[in-house]
């Protein structure tokens, strides 16, 4: 039975017809803590498009109601709306419906405000017209405490109005590993390094490439997993490299073979709110080069070595000297990695969001 002093939180299942990336990830690992909370059957209920699959969430106890309408914006901030009405409602992925009175949105970044040229210019324009309305409107979190002082700034609010409640990492030890992967990506006795994630420009791939330019070893390669964007490669990919493996999306088995066999992950990216590939490749043991930027540095503290982004010489230099440690990396370092996955656990994340959320219901 329902407690009529604690008012239903709709969840807004939107995410679940979007293309997997980092923020649709947080939710659904999001949505399977919550399934887990206690008493999640009578508190919770999640609101999704009509069409949504939501089967592979494997939820036990929050029901699954489709809302007629289509996957967008517009049944966001319509339909989305009407059906949360008489609750409390939680949008985990970025944004949600302004009109809603009691709302809580977890942006995960404030990328849009700090580098716009990385998206279409209405794209920006829309996502940085939502933010400063939903900070007006609705309770906020965040998955960093960069990101906590980003968007606290670029939004114009206090700090601690902006609450943290990170990504967790204990989901990465479910994965099975797929080792047919390497045979499929003639892989199998090669030296190799991973990127993994949306090929986006934030990601920096022009500067990978110019580091394995920079490596004679003709049997190296650069593997990178992640959705496809020809127009990020318009430059970097002029004189292309013919040890670079494009792999495109992979599952979860096949990324945990992947990374437990890599040198090391490449993370290059310009910006980040958070950056979960690193823990995942932690979680499998292996060795990460990362871009020493703010909150890569928060997520992986001296587990991880570090460059300039901008500068793929360090880079290269960076890969030759894994290259030169041989497999397995330095025992050291991969013990730090295992350190870093264990403070970040979903159950906790989700116990933070179950106070904010109270609060939020006031």
């Amino acid at each position: 039975m329902a407690d009529p002093a604690k008012p239903t939180i709709f969840v807004n299942g939107r995410f679940l017809v979007q293309p997997l990336s980092g923020v649709q990830r947080y939710a659904r690992e999001m949505v399977r803590a919550l399934d887990r909370r206690p008493n999640a059957a009578a508190r919770y209920v999640l609101l999704v498009p009509q069409g949504a699959d939501a089967s592979d969430l494997d939820l036990r106890a929050i029901p699954v109601r489709p809302i007629a309408g289509g996957p967008g914006h517009l049944w966001e901030q319509t339909a989305l709306v009407w059906a949360a009405r008489r609750g409390v409602l939680l949008s985990l992925g970025g944004a949600g419906p302004i009109l809603h009175p009691r709302h809580l949105v977890v942006i995960h970044d404030a990328a849009v405000f700090r580098h716009p040229e990385h998206f279409r210019r209405g794209y920006a324009a829309f996502h940085r017209l939502l933010g400063r309305m939903l900070a007006r409107r609705a309770t906020l979190a965040t998955v960093s405490r960069f990101s906590q002082r980003e968007l606290a700034e670029v939004l114009h609010l206090p700090r601690d109005a902006v609450t943290v409640v990170p990504n967790g990492a204990d989901h990465l030890g479910r994965n099975q590993t797929d080792d047919a992967a390497l045979a499929r990506l003639d892989l199998v006795g090669r030296p190799y390094f991973v990127a993994l994630g949306n090929l986006a420009p934030n990601k920096n791939i022009g500067v990978m490439i110019q580091a394995l330019g920079r490596l004679p070893d003709p049997d190296l390669r650069l593997v990178l997993i992640g959705a496809a964007a020809p127009a990020v490669f318009d430059t970097a990919l002029q004189t292309r490299d013919p040890r670079l493996v494009f792999a495109g999306r992979r599952t979860d088995a096949e990324v945990a073979a992947l990374l437990a066999g890599a040198r090391a992950l490449i993370f290059a990216s310009l910006y980040e709110g958070f950056g979960i590939p690193p823990l995942e490749a932690f979680a499998h043991d292996c060795p990460v080069i990362a871009s020493d930027i703010p909150a890569v540095r928060e997520v992986c503290a001296e587990a991880a070595l570090y460059f300039n982004p901008r500068d793929d010489a360090a880079l290269a230099s960076r890969m030759a000297a894994v290259l030169q440690g041989g497999p397995g990396g330095d025992p050291a370092r991969v013990q730090l990695g295992r350190d870093r996955v264990a403070l970040y656990a979903w159950d906790r994340s989700a116990e933070i969001l179950e106070a904010l959320l109270a609060r939020t219901a006031r």
